[in-house]
């Protein structure tokens, strides 16, 4: 068996906040707020930027053998998160992988750039579609939907040397899974008792990412398209499954619902709607099988903390 020293989570921007209405929310139900106002979805932050590690120590030992770190919504629109990817050391993860797992920038262009800037910093580097990835609103006329900028962002990972599928390394079997959501994901009974604004309000998808002929956010045609996607791996897949004993699948969305906070502890109870994919979890479980298995791996969680406005600092 191969060793996989460590596996480090993170991602960017986290902020270290406590909600202004988490007193609203109580083990057995959901209290409305005395006003439910986008205006009143302010913050209590602080600011933490905190370094990916370079030596860890587990068990009394120095780690060895192959590092996988991950990361995701790196946003590096913001200035901030941009600077976080620059001061990444271009020496000391040079025989690492990373794994980036969706939302990179808004746009393409800073996509290509950070994606550039990993990978002059990490000897393999994976990457699999986020939302925000494929948003439009700021591409002016180059794309006529996002699939057409998925599809570019894709040939630019080409181009890059970034993989955006299945790959051997060192004996560990990585494959990155297409999904998008849908809102039959989410099973758990809806909260009635309170008005909450729509899907199309709260996430920008709706008006950012552009769709055409069959496909629609409003039902399983986008979750079943990238789906897919998945198919065109079948060999690639089916060789890891054979060859390796150790694999990563990663995507942007969830797998199952449990991975999310239960309704009343959210502050958009909707929220289960847009993360997740039945789908998804069909292809992962056709990868992993469905009894789960003992081997363990240590991961270690780096959040990275950079606030998007620094005004609301206290």
């Amino acid at each position: 068996m191969i060793n996989v020293s460590m596996v480090v989570l993170g991602s960017l921007p986290i902020l270290r906040c406590q909600s202004r209405y988490r007193k609203y929310y109580i083990s057995d139900q959901y209290i409305q707020p005395q006003s439910y106002k986008m205006t009143h979805m302010k913050r209590r932050c602080t600011t933490q930027v905190i370094s990916l590690p370079y030596d860890v120590d587990i068990d009394g030992e120095m780690s060895q053998g192959l590092r996988v770190f991950v990361l995701s919504d790196l946003h590096t629109d913001y200035s901030e998160n941009m600077d976080w990817v620059k001061s990444l050391s271009t020496i000391r993860y040079r025989n690492d992988v990373l794994i980036v797992a969706g939302d990179v920038a808004e746009t393409y262009n800073d996509f290509v750039f950070t994606m550039s800037l990993l990978k002059d910093r990490f000897e393999h580097v994976f990457y699999v579609p986020g939302n925000h990835d494929l948003w439009c609103r700021w591409e002016g006329d180059n794309y006529l939907d996002s699939i057409e900028k998925l599809n570019a962002l894709l040939t630019a990972c080409s181009g890059i040397g970034v993989k955006t599928s299945p790959a051997i390394i060192d004996g560990l079997g990585i494959i990155p899974l297409f999904s998008w959501y849908h809102e039959s994901f989410d099973k758990e009974e809806n909260i009635t008792s309170v008005r909450f604004p729509s899907l199309e309000m709260v996430c920008k998808d709706f008006h950012a990412c552009k769709w055409h002929g069959e496909l629609s956010s409003k039902d399983l045609s986008l979750a079943l398209y990238f789906d897919a996607m998945n198919k065109k791996n079948h060999d690639q897949i089916e060789e890891i499954q054979q060859i390796c004993s150790q694999i990563i699948t990663f995507s942007h969305f969830l797998p199952r619902q449990e991975l999310c906070p239960e309704k009343r502890m959210l502050f958009y109870p909707n929220l289960p709607k847009i993360i997740g994919s039945d789908s998804l979890e069909a292809r992962i479980r056709s990868i992993h099988g469905t009894d789960g298995n003992s081997t363990s791996c240590h991961v270690y969680t780096s959040p990275l903390s950079l606030s998007k406005r620094k005004k609301e600092k206290n």
